[in-house]
Order: structure tokens, then sequence, then C-alpha cells
């Protein structure tokens, strides 16, 4: 008897590989199986660089081919706009759905976490230096620091390259007839990273099973115990946006909201599994264009955008419930213009977890501006790997929700797709 797609998908086999993570976490830690915890921590690290290896390559070469691409949609300036304005309606609902539920929680108030955990972070956020992380350093966007053992260590700014794309991207169309071959170039070396990185996803149920186990053996239960109310509200809030806000921000486009979830499934656990909403980013694009009729020139426009400012999870509903937590566990009362600070905070500064290290910096930026310890945030480190998987999830979820409304706004959306059965290639069915 063959068995049905969504049972031999590509987001079943993440799940698979959850489940079995989870098992083999748990016999690391309760056994003590040195070998078995090793191993999990180096797949999972492996499987995360190959990932991260192609996002510089990826980011550019998608960005500059979308900028060429939207000069074929009608209204291109008028689409980029509205793709922003839904970025930060979805934004300020999901701060507000996080205040509301780190209020009502009270998860600050209510942990047993010891206050000798509190520590200053490693990096920190600020306006200044966000703004200071927008201008390249460099071509590429890369920085080198020595380590101790007296390697080199290469890391990359996503936002700069961000920068830097969008910049050839316009003078390319400004160039005219003589930036063909570099855009030719450009779409085809993109296609062929598309191709590589696939091959990579692909790996992403052992991935999944690896990073799963690896926190389950590095933090058992027992991170869980002292910020249990914190997890819970971190995923409380996650899941209100992603199965009450998405839902009714489709239902009021009129677009099937069932039928969107079948077809973003494989997106959404890719993103819990793999914590990188860019590594998520060409099957994310590949989704909204194959499955929910997205047009590719729009998509190729909004989804790597998307994949580096639009972080619902990471950028609202972690900062807002997490702020509300430090608060309440160094006893600080929080006014209504520190509310509408966080909220404003949110909103406009999503683009900063691209910028550097992600929530992290998101964090700090809104713990700096209202003043709180960013001592807190050594408070939190524990779980972070944990509610990371849930808010890279729904992250990856909100960039699709925003590519499907505005283009069934836009009037440019394929409805026709929307009646047909999706392809067991559109939901990564291995054959």
């Amino acid at each position: 008897m063959r068995l049905p797609q969504w049972a031999t998908g590509f987001g079943a086999q993440v799940i698979a590989g959850l489940v079995a993570g989870l098992v083999l976490g748990f016999i690391a830690r309760s056994a003590d199986v040195d070998w078995l915890a090793e191993t999990l921590s180096w797949v999972g690290s492996t499987y995360v660089q190959l990932l991260k290896l192609l996002i510089p390559p990826l980011v550019f070469t998608a960005v500059v081919t979308s900028v060429a691409n939207l000069r074929k949609v009608a209204n291109a300036a008028r689409l980029a706009v509205t793709t922003l304005v839904w970025f930060a309606i979805t934004a300020f609902a999901s701060v507000l759905i996080g205040l509301a539920v780190g209020a009502l929680l009270q998860p600050g108030a209510n942990s047993t976490v010891s206050p000798d955990a509190a520590a200053d972070p490693s990096t920190t956020g600020s306006w200044l230096g966000f703004l200071q992380s927008v201008v390249p350093a460099n071509f590429l966007g890369l920085t080198g620091s020595v380590t101790d053992d007296g390697g080199v260590s290469l890391s990359f700014n996503v936002l700069q390259i961000l920068v830097i794309s969008l910049l050839i991207g316009v003078a390319a169309m400004k160039a005219g007839d003589a930036a063909e071959p570099f855009l030719s170039f450009s779409e085809s070396l993109l296609k062929v990273i598309q191709v590589v990185l696939w091959w990579i996803i692909r790996l992403a149920p052992i991935g999944a099973a690896a990073l799963i186990g690896r926190a389950v053996a590095s933090y058992g239960w027992e991170a869980l115990g002292s910020l249990g109310m914190f997890v819970l509200a971190i995923y409380l809030g996650l899941a209100l946006v992603i199965f009450a806000l998405y839902p009714a921000v489709l239902a009021a486009n009129r677009l099937p909201v069932l039928e969107f979830f079948r077809r973003v499934w494989p997106v959404t656990t890719l993103g819990f599994a793999t914590r990188s909403s860019m590594g998520v980013m060409p099957v994310n694009q590949r989704t909204v264009e194959e499955s929910m009729g997205v047009p590719r020139e729009y998509a190729s426009f909004a989804m790597p955008l998307g994949a580096t400012t639009k972080m619902d999870g990471c950028a609202s509903i972690y900062p807002a419930i997490s702020a509300l937590f430090v608060a309440q566990f160094y006893g600080i009362d929080l006014h209504f213009t520190d509310y509408l600070l966080i909220v404003i905070v949110s909103v406009l500064g999503s683009a900063a977890t691209a910028g550097t290290t992600g929530a992290t910096v998101m964090l700090t930026l809104t713990l700096s501006t209202l003043g709180l310890p960013l001592a807190g945030v050594g408070l939190l480190l524990a779980v972070d790997p944990i509610v990371d998987m849930g808010r890279t999830a729904v992250n990856v979820t909100g960039q699709a929700v925003v590519a499907a409304v505005v283009a069934k706004r836009q009037g440019i959306l394929d409805e026709e797709v929307w009646e047909d059965e999706p392809s067991a290639e559109a939901l990564g069915r291995v054959s």
C-alpha cells in the first residue's frame, strides 16, 4: 500500500529525525555515553557549517537577480513598499501578542533561576552599532579574527551583503544592456548554488536528529526546570502567532488557511530543525512559487529580503517576552512608554537580527533602549537553543505568509495553483 504524500514528505522525514534525535539525546545523557554525545555534536555542527557555507554567495546572487527580475513586474516599487508594510503589520501584531503573554504568565516573577546566572552578553546591540553594521566593511561583508590557537576565523555580515547586493543590482539595472552578461551570470550562479544547497538540505533529517540530540544531551530537562515558565511563555506566544495571527491574516485576504499550512509545513519543520532562515530560504521560495502561485519575479525579491529582515519569532515575540522577564526578575516596573518602546524597537529593529548574531543582539538592543540590565541576558542563555527552534519556524512561516498575501492583494497570485494537488517535488517527497 502506498503511503500518502504527507507521510513520506520532507516534513515527515524531518519530524522523524527530531524524534530519533530526542531518543539519542536521552540515551547519551542518561547513560553518560560520551562518544554518542560527541558524535551528535560533531554531526550537528557540521550540518550547520555546511548551511552557512553557501549563505554569502546565496544572498548576493539571489538579491542581485531579484532586483533585476523586478523589471519584469508591473508596479515594482509598489510591490516592494507593500511587502515592507506587511512585514511591519505582522511584526506589530506579533509583538503585541508577546507583550500580552508576558504580562499574563509573568515568567520572570515565576522563575527559580539563580541570580548567579546573570552575565553580560559577549555581543550587544545598539542603534549606532546597527547603523554602522549597515555600511559594508569590504566588498564581501567578511570579517576575520585570530583564534586562541593561532588560526584565522572568518565570519560574514548578512546585512552588509544585502546592502552590497541591492546597490549592485540597482546599478546593473541602470547600466542597461552592458550589464546583461553580468545579470545572466548571477542568475546562472544562483541556480547552481541552489542545487548544491538543496543537496545539503536533503540531509536535514540527519542534521535535525543531531541538533536536537545535542541539545538534549547538553541541557536535558535541568535547564527547563528553572526557566520552564519562560520557555512556556515563548512557545505560547509563537503558537498564537503561527496558529492564530497568520490564519487570521490569510483568511482576511481570502487565502485557504488549511491548504497554506499543508503546503508550508515542510518549510516550517525545516526551519525548526535547522534554526536558519537563510538556509531554508531556497525551499521557502520554491514552495511559494510552485505550491502557492506567487510569481517567480516577485518571490525572488520577497523571500531573500524576508529571510534577512522578516523575523516575527526572533525580533517580536522573543524580545518582548524576554524584556518583560528581565524586568519582572529584577522587580522593575514598566510603564506605558516602556511598552511602546518595545513595540517600536521590534517593528523597526528586525534588520538588526541579520546584522550580527540574531535574537541575542535584538534582545540587548531592546534592553538597552529600555534601560534594563543587560546581565539579564545571561539568565536566558541556557534555553536559547530550545526556544530558537520555535522562533525560526515562525520566522520562515511568516515570510511565506507575507509573500502570498502581497501577491494576492496586488492581483499577481496564480490562484489556480491552490485548486491543484501540490506536487510531490513541492512537498519535498523523496521518490
